[in-house]
């Protein structure tokens, strides 16, 4: 197995390219929903921070979910590439849809693209090569 720890980024962030894209995402929907965001947080200030913690936690979990369920085939590719039971997919398919509204075999996020063939490709070759020592 590899060791990365003598090849340090400079920061956690590594070069930052996702937090700066995300910055940048963010600022331009918060200025376009400035007016409708400030009154909702300013009567109920608590709501922003109470929520945060659960929110953020859940909508990881469920967007690793779609990228994995795209990139492994759906739902038989999860049983057998992750060996994930039935009822635990069956769980995760059904919170997808509360929040998303729609099934993680429907449902696109905007601005992401998912490549299933480039990442077979690139699994495979990764599998392929020799470890570095």
């Amino acid at each position: 197995m590899a060791d990365f720890r003598s090849e340090r980024m400079p920061s956690p962030e590594g070069e930052g390219r996702a937090k700066h894209a995300l910055e940048q995402a963010w600022n331009l929907y918060y200025s376009a929903n400035k007016a409708t965001n400030k009154p909702i947080y300013a009567a109920l200030p608590f709501l922003k921070s109470m929520l945060r913690g659960y929110t953020a936690s859940n909508l990881f979990d469920l967007f690793g979910f779609w990228v994995s369920w795209r990139l492994l085939g759906g739902f038989e590719g999860m049983q057998e590439h992750l060996g994930m039971s039935r009822s635990s997919i069956f769980r995760r398919i059904a919170l997808f849809r509360r929040v998303f509204g729609e099934h993680p075999d429907v449902y696109e996020f905007p601005g992401i693209t998912i490549d299933p063939a480039a990442f077979a490709v690139g699994m495979a070759e990764r599998k392929t090569d020799p470890e570095p020592e």
